[in-house]
């Protein structure tokens, strides 16, 4: 069946519709992840969007649900070059039409994703529609087309909910979480609770977690002021880690400014550099906003990883404080990478902060 992908500035893309046969907006970004696909659909920071995969090939191994960091899909279409119908993967549960037809979510394959590519690196991210055809009444409906501004109080949890274990009490602020986060924390014993991304500072410090970390999620940074009001309440209380999301909200909540990147930050492995060791990692990223370089000067934040390919800010800590982001995906998966690590920094972190504290209140007594 014949489809079409309509885009804001005039241009379309003729192709062979999948999934579902339905008409769909969003914006449109690129993804450069090698087989990710799953972790994609699903990863709560594409909320509304349409992915166009640069992989030449999607759909190989199916879908199944260990791959997935949701229940539910958060896209709103998939585009791709070419889609395997038939997973050659013995655990695979659906392929990924089938898959998309069940959540009522378009797809289209067989157009020149490398034009679109070269389009989408040139323009940024712009609405697109997956259409039945491409005349101007089409082009019309994309331009009045307004874009959500709530996509965090969407994907959020509604309510707190626990993931009990044995070891440090670490709240986590959904913005977004993905599954990978919560098995990372879980395999170092963290007891979790889980709150809503509007939670007050005064509600989470009465949760007396040893640290806080807020998750990767959707959206404008700007949009989000409510939870950098959270961050500043929480700085000098507790240590804090931000994911995507998270660290750029923690950028905000320090005076510093966020902006659209013209330079492909979803999917990977993208090299960044340690700037303390300048050790190479490879990481998986998924952002369309970053860190103002220029506007870290005036704040107590340095820069702690560099994206070599742009030299964009990946990561930041407080000069002051036990806080610290990173904006590309720690708990990688289901692609391993070298930024797991961090995860246990940051659980080094908590404990030289509570033996700190537990000095001061002794010297205190």
């Amino acid at each position: 069946m014949k489809r079409y992908l309509v885009l804001e500035d005039g241009s379309y893309f003729t192709g062979v519709g999948f999934g579902a046969p339905v008409i769909t907006t969003g914006e449109i970004v690129l993804n450069s992840g090698n087989g990710d696909y799953t972790a994609t659909i699903t990863d709560a920071a594409n909320f509304g969007q349409i992915v166009a995969f640069t992989d030449p090939v999607i759909g190989n191994v199916g879908i199944n649900q260990e791959d997935a960091q949701s229940l539910l899909p958060k896209i709103r279409g998939v585009v791709a070059r070419n889609v395997t119908e038939t997973p050659q993967s013995w655990h695979s549960q659906y392929s990924l039409s089938e898959y998309l037809k069940l959540y009522k979510i378009p797809g289209i394959t067989g157009l020149d994703t490398m034009a679109l590519s070269r389009l989408l690196l040139q323009k940024g991210p712009m609405k697109a529609s997956f259409m039945d055809t491409a005349d101007e009444h089409a082009f019309d409906q994309i331009r009045a087309l307004v874009l959500p501004h709530d996509q965090v109080k969407q994907v959020s949890t509604k309510q707190p909910y626990a993931s009990p274990n044995i070891g440090q009490d670490i709240l986590v602020v959904d913005l977004g979480v993905r599954h990978a986060l919560l098995r990372e924390l879980s395999r170092r014993d963290c007891n979790l609770t889980i709150v809503p991304y509007n939670t007050p500072a005064a509600d989470i410090l009465a949760f007396a977690p040893a640290a806080v970390v807020f998750t990767s999620g959707p959206g404008d940074p700007n949009d989000a002021a409510v939870v950098a009001e959270t961050i500043q309440g929480l700085q000098g209380h507790v240590p804090i880690l931000g994911i995507g999301l998270g660290a750029e909200l923690i950028a905000l909540a320090n005076h510093a400014q966020v902006a659209l990147t013209l330079t492909n930050h979803r999917g990977g492995p993208f090299p960044v550099r340690e700037v303390a060791t300048s050790r190479i990692w490879q990481t998986m990223q998924n952002h369309s906003y970053g860190i103002v370089p220029e506007s870290l000067a005036a704040t107590p934040l340095i820069v702690t990883h560099e994206d070599l390919r742009d030299h964009s800010v990946a990561g930041i800590r407080h000069r002051q404080y036990p806080v610290a982001g990173v904006l590309f995906y720690p708990e990688a998966d289901p692609e391993s990478t070298d930024a797991t690590q961090l995860i246990d920094e940051f659980m080094e972190m908590v404990q030289a902060y509570q033996h700190r504290r537990g000095k001061e209140q002794t010297t205190d007594a």
